[in-house]
This record gives structure tokens, sequence and C-alpha cells, in this order.
């Protein structure tokens, strides 16, 4: 990662060496996966299908965290997923467990890994706004390309395009945007950044 970049957990959270990075990681991959959860569970109405704030999440964990942090808390959500807590859309009603991520959805969740990264990386090489929408777009590739892969071998590919592509598209334009608008508000540096050579 470049010296100059400061993630903004960072400014929340100076790294630490030793025993003290091993417990910050721990203690913020936790949150993450709560705030992943919640956004699982958040539904905004929205046309032609309500939306989740799921992948909205996921960008910003990542422009947050960075690629490494962010990769370990979706990884840790998705365990938790695993083991039968109820943090998925649609969990408990539709399955818990792996029995729910083997399901028809479960390539969507697979993406929300590639994604995360992506948006780290991006977040750890200071890219602009422009940078960040194209890491946002090519993380969705990876979301849409994992789980329409998956989706089309329980309902074809041609539906799975039609019932897990168009109707979200419109959703994750907007979602999109807000976190882009959002990131800039996180990058903006702190009179602290500035004392301390962005550290």
């Amino acid at each position: 990662m470049p010296s100059h970049t400061v993630l903004p957990v960072d400014r929340l959270w100076r790294p630490a060496r030793g025993p003290a990075a091993a417990l910050r990681a721990l203690v913020l991959a936790v949150t993450g996966s709560l705030l992943l959860w919640a956004s699982a569970k958040i539904q905004v109405p929205f046309w032609p299908v309500p939306m989740t704030l799921q992948t909205a999440a996921v960008f910003l964990l990542g422009f947050a965290c960075g690629s490494r942090l962010a990769l370990a808390t979706v990884a840790l959500y998705l365990a938790e997923g695993a083991a039968g807590l109820p943090v998925f859309a649609g969990t408990p009603e539709k399955g818990l467990g792996l029995p729910y991520m083997l399901g028809p959805t479960g390539g969507y969740l697979v993406g929300f890994l590639a994604a995360a990264w992506i948006a780290g990386r991006a977040a750890e090489r200071g890219v602009g706004i422009v940078g960040a929408l194209a890491a946002m777009l090519l993380g969705s590739l990876a979301i849409y390309g994992a789980g329409l892969a998956w989706l089309a071998g329980f309902v074809g590919a041609e539906a799975a395009i039609r019932l897990g592509l168009l109707p979200f598209l419109p959703g994750d334009l907007v979602k999109i945007g807000l976190v882009a608008a959002l990131r800039e508000l996180l990058r903006r540096p702190r009179p602290a950044d500035v004392v301390d050579g962005e550290r």
C-alpha cells in the first residue's frame, strides 16, 4: 500500500503490531460482519424490486478497510452464515447454513469476496472518484458473474438474466452513486492526518 494512502479505518483506529494488531483486526472484522448482517436485513422500497444494502456495505468495507481486512470481513460473514446464523437476506425464512448458501443465490455471496477485495485495492491505491466508480462496476461484474453462473444451474441462462440481473440493475446503480458520495466524505483528510504527514 502506498505510504501516503490513509484508509478511513486507520483514522478511526491506528494500526498496531503484535497481539494488538490481531485484536484490532478481529474487532474490526466482527464489526464489519455485523454491518453486512444488518445491510442484508434492510429492504428499501424500489422499482422494479425492493433492494437491500448488502452490495453497498461490501463496497464501503473495501473502501474503508482496504483489501485484506475487507476480504477477511466478508469471509467471516460467510462463515457465520455457513454456521447457521441468520445473517443473509431471506434467512431464516428461506433456510439457514450451507443448504441456503448452496441454493440459487449462493453465487452472489461468493462474488462479495471479489467485490470487497477490488474496492479495497482501489482504496489502497488512492484512486479518485472515477477509479472508485470503475472499481465498483468491476466489483459488480464479479458479483453478477458468480451469481448468474450459479443461478443458471438452477433455472437456465436466460431465466437467470431475467430474474437475477435485470430487476436489480437500477437499484445497484443508485447504490453505486450513494457509495461514491459517501466515500468522498470518508476520504477527506482530518487536520491530524496532515500534521502526521499522512502516516
